[in-house]
């Protein structure tokens, strides 16, 4: 039985040995330094371990799978221009290191990657994989409008905040899942399952991130913790805050998010002290666990046999306990 190290190893070989371009060189070393940074790489992992559940010889779904993280990878560069972020992944990020305009351009081009990438499709599946792989696309650039849209209101409730998440994240997992059973040669029910298993998975999963971007440990989470904090980002745990919040605590809270010049540990620290006397923590892993028991769920309807489910499962379990 494959197991999800295994797959993660190929991929990383495969990454490592992909030229993304050389001239200008000024284009495409950007494109090589986000990539070399090695993240977590789980969608296209997602999607290997969804292929080989029906197919042994999933070695079809490799470039496929990449063209997902290239993609992935290419909304990174261009989200942290947006969002004025210094670090990714406990590095300078490509604005940072270089310049806006560079980030863009090379940007651009990791898309274009992506697209090649997913002509390693067999022709017959090629249309209907561009068809949904668009859609994807569109979907994650209206979570990020919606993201942007969010940082201008204070009314945002939990239902639109976590419909934007479904966007933004959650969509990519969901077609990440669902391109690994088309291209192992699962039915249409296996694909919708799999694709309802990684959306409610993928909400899971950015909760579990705004979670690790206040409690985290700096040192394993590769971002500025406390960073949603200091922008008074609209997440799930500060629109919980909003609700909850009464009298004086309140009136602290509104205090610490109109404050236009602070100590940034200072507030990261005050506002996390406000979340712990109102409980957001404990609310928020509910939550989390709420979306992944459904994705779970899902796998386990999967017709096929449990034990060539059983590595996806495996890992799906290794996202909810994640520290990064």
């Amino acid at each position: 039985m494959i197991q999800p190290e295994q797959l993660l190893q190929t991929l990383h070989a495969h990454f490592d040995k992909t030229p993304y371009g050389n001239h200008p060189d000024e284009l495409y070393e950007p494109i090589r330094y986000l990539m070399s940074l090695n993240g977590k790489r789980f969608r296209p992992l997602l999607t290997l371990l969804s292929a080989s559940i029906f197919d042994e010889n999933w070695d079809g779904a490799i470039k496929p799978a990449m063209a997902i993280e290239i993609f992935h990878n290419f909304t990174l560069m261009h989200d942290d221009i947006m969002d004025n972020a210094p670090l990714r992944r406990g590095k300078a990020t490509v604005h940072e290191k270089w310049n806006a305009n560079t980030a863009i351009l090379s940007g651009d081009v990791m898309l274009i990657k992506a697209y090649d990438h997913l002509l390693d499709i067999k022709p017959e599946l090629l249309r209907s994989v561009l068809s949904r792989f668009n859609q994807t696309a569109a979907e994650v650039c209206e979570g990020q409008q919606l993201d942007m849209n969010f940082e201008m209101r204070w009314d945002v409730t939990e239902a639109e905040y976590i419909e934007m998440i479904r966007l933004k994240t959650s969509v990519l997992l969901g077609f990440a899942l669902e391109l690994g059973g088309i291209v192992g040669g699962a039915n249409d029910e296996a694909t919708q399952l799999l694709y309802t298993a990684g959306e409610n998975m993928g909400i899971g999963f950015q909760l579990k991130d705004d979670l690790l971007d206040v409690y985290g440990d700096p040192e394993k989470f590769g971002k500025q913790v406390g960073g949603d904090i200091i922008s008074n980002k609209k997440t799930f745990l500060l629109i919980e805050a909003l609700a909850k919040a009464e009298g004086s605590v309140k009136e602290e809270l509104n205090r610490w998010i109109t404050m236009k010049t602070f100590d940034k540990t200072e507030k990261v620290n005050a506002v996390r002290g406000i979340y712990d006397q109102l409980g957001i923590r404990q609310r928020t892993e509910e939550k989390i666990s709420t979306y992944f028991n459904s994705g779970f769920t899902s796998l386990e309807q999967l017709n096929a046999p449990s034990d060539r489910k059983q590595p996806l499962l495996q890992f799906a379990h290794q996202l909810v306990n994640r520290e990064q």
